[in-house]
């Protein structure tokens, strides 16, 4: 797949998509960040955005939760038309998104993080419980009282993804999952991805760790100045050296 080729994926890598990005153009006031942005993520795919620093990955993922709303193009979810709709509203249709900072709520605990994360979710008796989302999180678990605040970062971003979850998410919108966390928390977290994918959620993943996402997503692309420069999967984004080195930064 040639990297001077930044059309959409064949219609056949993403068949009835469960989100559909379709030239989204976004910013922030009179700046324009994204130019005609197309992805698609389909069901149980996971999916990578990555591209150096400012490139719009997050503005990208703002776009489709309803944080920012984009100047021209649509993102639909399910097949609905969601680009009018506000975060909130979002969050209700199973889009969830874990943004870079976290956000837990520093001044309460695992548990009220969680149940605050519940009540905020979509309208599905689907939702699991907290106490079941919290089994899944042994760190979390053995310590349910703990304030946010007082978490580790890999205990803040599990919390932040636990949150996601009770939710109700059917697609995880993931902003720089694994930034500032220490080598063996970055391998739980990757591990925590993969158990949610098999479980049957959908993952956007945005990742400045170019080895997390390729050993994570089925298919990539690549974001430079605002535009899709590339897209493909993960052997053909390894062997291309010409997009790596161009575009990533990643020299063999």
């Amino acid at each position: 797949m040639s990297s001077d080729a930044p059309d959409r994926l064949d219609a056949g890598a993403c068949q009835d998509p469960l989100l559909d990005v379709s030239g989204v153009v976004a910013g922030y006031g009179a700046t324009e960040v994204l130019h005609d942005v197309s992805l698609c993520v389909g069901e149980g795919e996971v999916v990578s955005l990555v591209g150096r620093n400012g490139a719009g990955k997050t503005t990208t993922l703002r776009s489709v939760v309803g944080n920012v709303t984009p100047s021209a193009g649509t993102v639909s979810f399910r097949g609905e038309d969601v680009t009018g709709l506000s975060a909130e509203e979002t969050v209700r249709k199973g889009v969830a998104f874990v943004p870079e900072e976290r956000r837990v709520f520093p001044g309460l605990t695992v548990e009220e993080n969680l149940r605050v994360g519940h009540l905020g979710g979509g309208a599905t008796d689907d939702r699991p419980d907290p106490d079941e989302v919290l089994e899944e999180f042994e760190n979390l678990r053995e310590h349910p009282d703990r304030l946010g605040g007082a978490l580790s970062g890999g205990e803040q971003q599990m919390l932040a993804i636990g949150r996601a979850l009770v939710a109700g998410a059917d697609l995880l919108l993931l902003d720089e999952p694994t930034e500032g966390l220490a080598p063996f928390v970055v391998r739980r977290v990757e591990e925590l991805v993969a158990d949610l994918n098999d479980g049957g959620i959908s993952v956007l993943l945005v990742e400045q760790n170019v080895e997390v996402a390729l050993e994570l997503a089925d298919r990539h692309y690549v974001l430079d100045r605002g535009e899709i420069v590339y897209h493909g999967t993960s052997d053909q984004l390894r062997d291309d050296e010409d997009v790596m080195d161009r575009h990533l930064g990643i020299t063999k």
